[in-house]
């Protein structure tokens, strides 16, 4: 015999409420800015300077989605480094990839701020957040706030968005910098042309763990210092000592201009051989050239108990213009950087 249940008790039955929302939430996922549906022609056509897959175009150039569940990049476990299939662009790290069930490939935050852009998007009765690609504007998926810590955040790729670069195949290399407040020592940075990563820091400290409460009181040994991430292949280790020259001024002990403390100091952190030898001969040209009065006062120091800063200092001059810090220090810094380096600038 049939049984039916009345709607309204259904409604009073917690297992077919979750049902009805698991539906809902991966249909406002799969939701297309493109009603057309996706078409697997390999035939190419022409974005930017590359030629793609029609299915791929439909997607980043289109607004397309590719259905859940299908995409090459769900369940990927690869360790490396996702980049725009437009442009190459790197977006998010292996790093930073969650498995949210979603039927897309799901990252909690972006590989470099600024690597995305956020877009609002009405469609279908709708309103959620779209990201593309900062540098050639494919469309990437959505953005959720429905993400696992430290952001809260999810972001929803398609997969055809998305070529894969494995560890191994992009040889990065690492620097550390203390050179007084990291917001604008991060800023200028990450605008340089082979830099794929730069995020503020603790450094040489010996406290654990340390807030940015602890660091400002300059009783934690730790100096505030921006991490970047580079490819050698595009640019050098003493390319990015050119600007952590410029950037501050090295003769000043335990400050920065008006900002004073052991958390200012400018300093040098290692992380070879080859780099302590690069810096020591760097200072000793600079002496010898004498190209500031007073004697330079940089420490050069292996790298060790780095920190990486609280979330909201990421991108932190971009994100808050109107910060009167940020007005009347960092803003006229970081315009002439960007007169002073514009060859050498991302574009």
């Amino acid at each position: 015999m049939q049984v039916t249940i009345p709607l309204k008790k259904s409604w009073q039955n917690p297992k077919v409420v979750l049902w009805i929302l698991a539906v809902l939430f991966l249909q406002a996922c799969s939701f297309s800015q493109n009603d057309a549906p996706m078409n697997n022609s390999q035939d190419l056509i022409p974005y930017g300077d590359k030629m793609l897959p029609k299915n791929v175009c439909q997607v980043i150039q289109d607004g397309g989605t590719e259905r859940p569940f299908t995409g090459k990049y769900v369940y990927h476990k690869e360790k490396g480094t996702y980049c725009c299939i437009g442009c190459d662009a790197p977006l998010f790290s292996s790093s930073t990839k969650f498995e949210s069930g979603s039927g897309w490939p799901s990252f909690y935050d972006v590989i470099n701020s600024g690597a995305v852009k956020e877009v609002k998007d009405l469609s279908h009765g709708m309103e959620r957040v779209e990201i593309r690609c900062a540098k050639c504007d494919a469309h990437l998926g959505h953005v959720f706030d429905d993400g696992p810590k430290p952001t809260g955040l999810r972001y929803c790729l398609n997969s055809v968005a998305l070529d894969f670069l494995p560890e191994d195949s992009m040889a990065t290399e690492e620097a550390t910098f203390g050179a007084g407040c990291f917001w604008c020592v991060e800023t200028c940075f990450k605008e340089l042309e082979g830099v794929v990563d730069v995020y503020p820091g603790y450094a040489g400290g010996k406290v654990l763990n340390p807030t940015y409460e602890q660091v400002c009181t300059g009783s934690t040994g730790h100096a505030e210092v921006a991490r970047i991430v580079y490819d050698p292949k595009k640019i050098s280790y003493d390319a990015l000592l050119e600007l952590f020259w410029w950037i501050h001024d090295p003769t000043q002990l335990n400050r920065q201009g008006n900002d004073v403390g052991t958390q200012y100091r400018s300093v040098i952190f290692y992380h070879s051989e080859a780099q302590k030898k690069t810096a020591e001969e760097y200072v000793q040209k600079l002496t010898e050239e004498k190209v500031w009065d007073k004697p330079i006062v940089t420490e050069i120091t292996e790298i060790n108990h780095f920190y990486r800063a609280e979330q909201y200092h990421q991108d932190y001059f971009n994100l808050n213009p109107q910060n009167q810090y940020c007005q009347y220090v960092v803003k006229p810094k970081v315009e002439k950087f960007r007169k002073v380096f514009k060859e050498k600038l991302k574009h």
